[in-house]
């Protein structure tokens, strides 16, 4: 089994895909992180993450094992990974890795922004996390005081708008929901509603 979940920035797809993975015993991948190490490997180099050539070759040559996922979720990396994320060369050089863990026995739990569009459009269940840009800033913002950060949460708000719009408006696999997808907007919902409404979703589908 497939299952696919897509949402913006902050909207919790994250936790939600690795708390259904365990309780499923799934595969977990979040497809984000490929392209923060993308991005990340890029600014470590001095390349602008706008380099089309360079972050082709980086994205060909990924090792995702090589990186700390704290260090992939640095507010620099975030903004960095939204321009790689654009590069149709970037997106499809990660497909074939994507799709080949979708594929990976007894199921998958996929998470990111173009799952049940490009990536697994075959998934039996679809998931489309999403909640009020003021409810993921402030998530993004309590999360990132955790590990130190010294954004404001008003900044934080304007990087998480700026992000939609970048991966809305872009020309390869853009954000969108699915035409099958099951929308759960997670605005007034904690980790656990979040987790039974998505629970109930899968088994409904089965």
């Amino acid at each position: 089994m497939i299952i696919a979940i897509d949402g913006p920035a902050a909207s919790g797809k994250g936790t939600l895909a690795k708390r259904l993975a365990a309780h499923y015993g799934f595969h977990c991948l979040d497809t984000g992180l490929l392209y923060r190490a993308v991005a990340l490997s890029l600014l470590d180099a001095g390349v602008s993450p706008s380099d089309r050539t360079r972050a082709e070759a980086t994205a060909k040559a990924l090792d995702l094992s090589r990186f700390a996922e704290a260090t992939l979720k640095a507010p620099k990396v975030s903004e960095a990974a939204s321009i790689v994320s654009a590069i149709p060369e970037v997106r499809a050089a990660l497909l074939a890795y994507q799709k080949d863990f979708a594929a990976r026995q007894p199921g998958a739990v996929l998470d990111g922004r173009d799952i049940g569009t490009v990536i697994a459009p075959q998934a039996e269940v679809k998931i489309f996390v999403t909640a009020s840009p003021e409810v993921r800033a402030r998530r993004r913002f309590l999360e990132m005081q955790q590990s130190g950060g010294k954004l404001s949460e008003a900044e934080v708000l304007a990087d998480i708008r700026r992000r939609d719009e970048r991966d809305s408006s872009r020309g390869i696999a853009p954000l969108k929901i699915a035409p099958d997808a099951h929308l759960l907007d997670t605005t007034a919902m904690d980790a656990d509603a979040v987790l039974r409404a998505a629970i109930t979703v899968v088994e409904n589908s089965r």
